[in-house]
């Protein structure tokens, strides 16, 4: 839990609220906030297995399950590869375009300069969306409706991670589909008070942001969300739990964003919103994920 990503404080959320449900059903559990020393607490701790709460750069990208593999630590969720591929959008995007899953258009950038000067020759209309490819939890996301807030943009994009991916935005629904054990688990729509599910809609307290499960699509969307987001997570070769941020249209069709390998568990997440209304409950949820650990390169 914890790390060194952008994401730290909502890892530790995450590894608390794990940290106290396997505690409840038995497990002998040791909160290890990850830093440079890590190899280190895991040996001093006798660490068997690692529930991995980690989210962002360092620990969903690959770097721990590469370090846990070394180790011959099992842990739970993605390997190293699909790990690495979810985390890196424009690689997922690659793969989601290569399994027929839709996504939607995108230009990429490797710096910003780059960026700036196609803002007149970018291959669809404004709006756009822009992003860091390589962070989470809507790090550096923009809506941007003009070329001035296009290159604002950019010019804040551009001090996270990865390349510069800019994306023709899919006016329509936010839900989000979850997998776990290679079964879909539902649809939950995400209705925010702001213009899309950014930081403040996701973790702030009072932010109007209402969850819908199961989310009140037609059957027919419902089951071609549930469809893609387990299309998803077999394209990248995904183990255990993940969550995909989905668009649906107002004509119904659908288009994935992005993959999400290791989720969210806080008290607003929206995987154990999901298991819930499966008649899943939140320690029974984490107990399924642990014993789902292995060593998976």
């Amino acid at each position: 839990m914890g790390g060194l990503s952008e994401e730290r404080d909502v890892s530790l959320r995450t590894g608390a609220a794990v940290s106290k449900a396997l505690r409840s059903l038995g497990y002998d559990v040791v909160d290890v906030d990850v830093g440079k020393d890590l190899p280190a607490k895991l040996a001093a701790e006798k660490v068997e297995v690692a529930w991995l709460a980690l989210h962002g750069r360092y620990g969903e990208d690959g770097c721990i399950q590469g370090l846990l593999e070394s180790l011959f630590v099992p842990y739970t969720g993605s390997g190293v590869l699909a790990s690495a591929l979810g985390m890196e959008k424009v690689f997922a995007k690659q793969m989601f375009t290569t399994h027929g899953i839709p996504t939607p258009p995108y230009k990429v950038f490797t710096e910003a300069q780059a960026a700036r000067a196609a803002v007149d020759s970018l291959p669809f209309p404004f709006p756009v969306v822009v992003k860091p490819s390589r962070e989470g939890s809507s790090v550096g996301v923009h809506v941007c409706k003009t070329k001035e807030a296009y290159l604002a943009a950019v010019d804040d994009a551009s001090k996270y991670a990865g390349f510069l991916l800019v994306e023709r935005f899919i006016k329509g629904r936010e839900v989000q589909g979850a997998v776990l054990d290679d079964e879909a688990l539902g649809v939950i729509e995400v209705v925010v008070a702001r213009e899309f599910y950014d930081q403040e809609a996701k973790y702030k307290a009072g932010s109007g942001t209402q969850y819908l499960f199961p989310a009140p699509l037609p059957a027919d969307q419902y089951a071609r969300v549930n469809e893609v987001c387990l299309g998803a997570h077999k394209a990248l070769g995904c183990r255990g739990a993940s969550r995909s941020d989905v668009i649906v249209t107002e004509g119904g069709e659908v288009f994935v964003l992005e993959t999400n390998t290791l989720p969210g568990m806080t008290e607003t997440s929206l995987l154990p919103k999901i298991a819930a209304g499966r008649g899943i409950d939140f320690p029974t949820l984490c107990e399924r994920i642990l014993l789902g650990a292995a060593l998976k390169a």
